[in-house]
């Protein structure tokens, strides 16, 4: 069916990511900035090899009922890496792939966006919003 829309089509390309080595406040704050809730995590050379969530960021925090602090609580989260809470491996999709495709995965592994990689270049995001905004636009 040539009208069957592809990651590729829906995707945002060139996501903005962060680093694995940089400290878990850094992807916290570069989060409310840019209004997003995932972070594909690259090596150095820009290879994906992870993925941060708003709620991996929030299982790190410590609760408010912590005797820490709050002077010893930003330390403590200064020093912690984002390779330490990221999801390492995550799931990914190719730009070719279906959006049902993508869809069906988000859906059967509960995961709200999937990096787009082509070889071992990331080059996209798919998000839960994508596919809401790609159906909108269909209908």
């Amino acid at each position: 069916m040539p009208d069957t829309p592809r990651v590729r089509d829906w995707m945002t390309p060139d996501p903005i990511v962060i680093q694995a080595s940089k400290p878990l406040p850094e992807a916290h704050q570069l989060m409310k900035q840019r209004r997003i809730r995932r972070l594909p995590v690259v090596d150095r050379n820009g290879r994906l090899v992870g993925i941060v969530t708003r709620g991996d960021v929030r299982e790190a925090s410590p609760s408010n009922a912590t005797s820490l602090s709050i002077y010893e609580i930003h330390y403590l989260l200064s020093q912690l890496a984002i390779e330490a809470i990221m999801t390492r491996n995550p799931r990914t999709v190719t730009p070719d792939t279906l959006i049902k495709e993508a869809a069906r995965q988000m859906l059967d592994h509960k995961i709200s966006g999937l990096p787009v990689v082509e070889g071992d270049k990331l080059v996209g995001i798919i998000t839960e919003s994508d596919i809401f905004r790609g159906l909108i636009e269909r209908l």
